[in-house]
């Protein structure tokens, strides 16, 4: 009987242990791990800024500070998320605070720019069409780290030439897949999925460059861009 007892015990205290410790544990994951939410918004905040080389020379360039980053880059970016294309100088400003927050203290010029046209007769601005070519520009979320601002993010940045499928009338064509210094990595089917194209990435990340980008995090929850490296 009681060596019954000491069993039951015995088993009690391992039992104590291993819910103390999962407890433990799952804060812990809690305080370090990053959520499906949290991904899910810092990727479509990243799809926004996230523009085209051969417009903006860069689809997301290099800057220490906000206010350093190209200014073809900036207002395309602004350009990009407009859901109208007449707008006024105010809607410009707005939709400048909204994308990048109150760090970049440059303004929207008020002559316009090259791809957004200034009309004195109307007061207005038009956002003007630019000339894409076949090839996507496109990352993926490699790694991303939580910390008491906001995140560190990197992403692996490569391309999608689709150039086979503008020269073919066929469902199925080659979608070849480059790095940034346009050298084929390798094919994938048109009727591939993006996750299959992304694997293969992963498959030969060597092969691709990668960004790390730091994300602020304010406290109503939006996050904006402070920098961006090469890794």
């Amino acid at each position: 009987m009681k060596k019954m007892i000491v069993i039951i015990i015995i088993l009690l205290m391992i039992f104590v242990g291993m819910y103390i410790y999962k407890q433990s544990r799952i804060t812990n994951k809690q305080n370090t791990e990053v959520s499906v939410e949290e991904i899910n918004k810092i990727e479509t905040y990243l799809q926004k800024i996230y523009m085209w080389r051969e417009i903006t020379g860069d689809a997301l360039p290099v800057f220490d500070n906000i206010n350093d980053a190209p200014d073809v880059w900036l207002w395309e970016v602004v350009k990009k998320n407009l859901e109208e294309y007449q707008l006024t100088y105010q809607q410009l400003q707005d939709k400048t605070k909204e994308i990048f927050g109150d760090d970049l203290q440059k303004e929207f010029p008020k002559e316009g720019y090259e791809y957004m046209e200034y009309d004195e007769k109307t007061d207005t601005y038009y956002a003007i069409g630019s000339g894409l070519d076949n090839q996507e520009d496109v990352f993926l979320l490699d790694k991303i780290q939580k910390n008491d601002n906001g995140y560190t993010v990197e992403i692996v940045e490569y391309l999608e030439d689709y150039s086979e499928g503008y020269e073919t009338t066929d469902e199925e064509y080659n979608i070849q897949i480059k790095n940034l210094n346009d050298e084929t990595i390798g094919e994938v089917k048109s009727t591939e999925s993006e996750t299959n194209i992304q694997q293969f990435v992963k498959d030969n990340i060597d092969r691709f460059s990668k960004k790390e980008v730091n994300l602020k995090k304010d406290e109503n929850g939006n996050i904006y861009v402070t920098s961006v490296r090469n890794i």
